[in-house]
């Protein structure tokens, strides 16, 4: 099986891009990593990330977009600058694999999408719980009509940001809901498609003086009830608290936590209720442990190889990443 040449474009300073690339690395099986480039100072403002770059060249974005050897990108700037780059990479053909959610315009994130559909490309962002076993499980039975109508999504997921990463949130309208919360906002639209109205309640702490917004709440309001993503920068013992909850009328079903850590494997504990009794207990049981990237780049080649559609389309990428923005507050 021939390998996917691919290049990094970008490392970022708060999300996904140290991760990708060792994720990218370990699976030598698939990929044959061609180098990397550091656009925006990265080099000077990051080097505490860039050891996963170590034993491969550095090249210029230029260099990697020009080269046809090269098949597929990913863009893991930081989030201000990632539509730039990706479109760029879509212009020059490539397939593309890109942090979420976007960058801060919605100009430039539609343009993205126009650019990723006339060159046919794969357009994957990078949404990891997409690949968590129980969410594709809870989606097709959701999908099969198992749950009934549903009511309410409630959707969490919180943590304890340092202050210089709660003041970052200040370049983005919704802070956290834009930085976080657009997982959230994901899952919910998977599982009920676009809302009927939104309400941001997004707020700031003021804890440590930080002005940024680093608590995130929107309240999706659907026919048949109200949904919520809630999304915290300032929450002891956030990460183990981060849960997907679907409630419907023959069964609800409760990922929490939705990912925690017996090192090196990450796994997600469920519970379902299905007995109409106040006091049931549910049934429960544990997913099997594995690394938090690697479904989702192991899918990311069999795009590429034409193997496998991605269900995600650039329109309901757009979709989603308008909903994000009016979650934040922004007025679409």
């Amino acid at each position: 099986m021939k390998k996917i040449r691919i290049a990094q474009i970008g490392v970022n300073g708060h999300s996904h891009g140290l991760d990708i690339m060792n994720t990218l690395r370990k699976y030598s099986d698939l990929y044959e990593v061609v180098g990397y480039a550091l656009p925006e100072g990265e080099r000077e403002r990051l080097p505490s990330k860039l050891s996963c770059f170590e034993g491969l060249p550095e090249m210029t974005v230029e260099e990697i977009l020009h080269d046809p050897t090269i098949e597929a990108v990913t863009v893991e700037t930081d989030e201000i600058y990632l539509t730039k780059y990706a479109r760029m990479a879509a212009e020059a053909g490539k397939h593309i694999h890109m942090e979420k959610p976007g960058g801060r315009e919605l100009a430039e994130f539609e343009a993205l999408i126009e650019a990723a559909k006339k060159s046919g490309k794969t357009l994957h962002l990078g949404y990891m719980y997409r690949y968590n076993p129980f969410v594709i499980e809870l989606l097709e039975e959701v999908r099969r009509g198992e749950l009934g109508k549903i009511s309410c999504v409630e959707a969490q997921m919180n943590c304890i940001h340092p202050k210089e990463t709660r003041e970052w949130l200040g370049n983005f309208h919704g802070g956290m809901m834009f930085f976080l919360g657009c997982h959230l906002i994901d899952l919910i639209l998977q599982l009920q498609g676009e809302p009927k109205e939104i309400i941001p309640l997004n707020k700031c702490s003021g804890f440590d003086g930080v002005t940024a917004e680093d608590i995130g709440m929107a309240v999706l309001v659907y026919e048949n009830g109200v949904s919520f993503a809630k999304t915290s920068a300032v929450e002891v013992g956030g990460f183990r608290r981060r849960q997907l909850v679907v409630a419907g009328e023959k069964k609800t079903v409760e990922l929490k936590p939705f990912e925690y850590y017996e090192f090196p494997l990450l796994y997600t504990d469920r519970t379902t209720y299905t007995v109409h009794d106040w006091n049931t207990d549910g049934t429960h049981d544990r997913s099997n442990g594995g690394g938090r990237y690697d479904d989702m780049m192991q899918a990311f080649a069999a795009m590429v190889r034409g193997e496998k559609t991605n269900p995600c389309t650039p329109d309901y990428e757009l979709m989603l990443y308008k909903t994000v923005l009016r979650c934040c507050g922004v007025t679409i």
